[in-house]
């Protein structure tokens, strides 16, 4: 069985997220404005819709990757989380990593949305040590180039 996504339009001529591709894992999202991002600058752009996210899921923005390499364009807070219990319109945090202006206009596609199961988690404090590991901490950089 499909699990349903709601999804409303703020804007009669608002378009809702599809799916390019049969058997895509995210769906696309456009703009609902027109705007020019600076180099440099962040903006975000709304999509004029607003979802409502089942329960025990969450909704996350990422960039498209054609924007990525061909302008500079992407997505910060990279993948963004949109939380079950918000109601709000949806907006895509971008920036323009480019060397040039890029212009959003009205109806682009802008990011990709993908909606994924979230885990009940419990947070236990350990006052032993935790489990010892061949990484252990090693951090950044600590599995070679």
């Amino acid at each position: 069985m499909s699990l349903i996504l709601r999804v409303k339009k703020i804007y009669p001529d608002a378009i809702l997220p599809s799916y390019a591709k049969e058997g895509d894992a995210c769906m696309d999202l456009c703009s609902y404005e027109d705007y020019i991002l600076k180099r440099g600058e962040r903006k975000a752009i709304g999509t004029g819709l607003r979802f409502e996210i089942p329960s025990g899921y969450e909704m996350q923005v990422r960039p498209r990757s054609g924007a990525a390499i061909k302008y500079g364009i992407t997505v910060l807070n990279t993948p963004g989380t949109v939380d079950s219990g918000y109601r709000g319109e949806v907006k895509v945090i971008m920036i323009n990593l480019g060397e040039e202006p890029y212009s959003i206009h009205k109806g682009d596609r802008i990011a990709q949305a993908k909606i994924s199961r979230v885990e009940d988690i419990v947070i236990q404090e350990s006052i032993e040590e935790l489990s010892e590991t061949p990484r252990g901490s090693g951090g950044f950089g600590s599995t070679g180039v």
